[in-house]
């Protein structure tokens, strides 16, 4: 028997979670993004055609939309885009960071540098190389755009986040890869509106890390010890593209 099939048989024998969202063309997407840039499932080749009888169709989408991985360029000018990562940059260990309870008490709850220490007292130091996750259970919200974003009387947006102390901490303390979250942003909305920008959002970037939003099913995955998996369409030069996410787990 080879080594690397008998792994895998051991992997099987645990849990796989999907962690991302199933998308339509009723699926949200962010508002500033123009109306008419999701078609998918477009059929250009039909059953019936005498040239060959098969089924062909199109897709459209904006990079951000759904379950999406985001690249530096999305935020960075002439940083690097989709063609400078390749297949080892879609394995991670993965450390979940639950603030399920903050959030249900203060929806506007950033998650804190202080948080993560807690977490690192049960479960041990975030590894090298590691994806933190952020679990708020904010997907629980998904597909209704307003319940996502959080969107009050006053048409303000309201939902839970990172914090730039956090990032800092899991990035300049710790030697994270990547981070992702359940809501649309990286960025907590009250720290987004203290920052007049998206800051949190913007170092992670500007750091050259990678990061992939609108996460789910991180309620279904142990907190430490799991490893995440992600694949995207090759295409180059994306800012940012669709993700199959998931999760081997305990």
């Amino acid at each position: 028997m080879y080594r690397l099939w008998e792994t895998l048989d051991q992997m099987k024998q645990l849990r796989w979670v999907e962690l991302s969202h199933s998308l339509n063309n009723e699926s949200p997407y962010w508002s500033g993004i123009p109306e008419g840039s999701v078609e998918l499932c477009k059929t250009v080749f039909d059953w019936g055609n005498p040239m060959l009888e098969c089924l062909i169709q199109t897709f459209k989408f904006p990079g951000q939309f759904g379950t999406h991985i985001d690249f530096p360029g999305h935020f960075v000018k002439d940083a690097p885009m989709s063609d400078a990562y390749g297949v080892e940059n879609g394995v991670y260990p993965l450390c979940v960071i639950d603030i399920t309870d903050k959030v249900k008490a203060d929806v506007h709850y950033a998650v804190t540098a202080e948080d993560i220490r807690e977490y690192e007292e049960k479960y041990g130091p975030i590894p090298d190389g590691a994806f933190v996750a952020l679990r708020t259970d904010w997907s629980k919200h998904w597909p209704d755009m307003n319940a996502l974003s959080g969107i009050a009387e006053d048409g303000s947006e309201n939902f839970p986040g990172w914090s730039l102390d956090a990032l800092k901490y899991i990035y300049e303390e710790r030697n994270a890869a990547a981070n992702g979250h359940e809501a649309l942003d990286t960025d907590a909305s009250a720290e987004a509106a203290k920052a007049g920008d998206l800051a949190c959002e913007r170092y992670v970037l500007e750091k050259g890390k990678l990061q992939i939003e609108v996460l789910c099913n991180l309620d279904k995955v142990a907190p430490a010890g799991a490893i995440l998996f992600a694949a995207w369409p090759r295409i180059e030069g994306a800012t940012g593209l669709p993700a199959r996410v998931w999760a081997v787990t305990e």
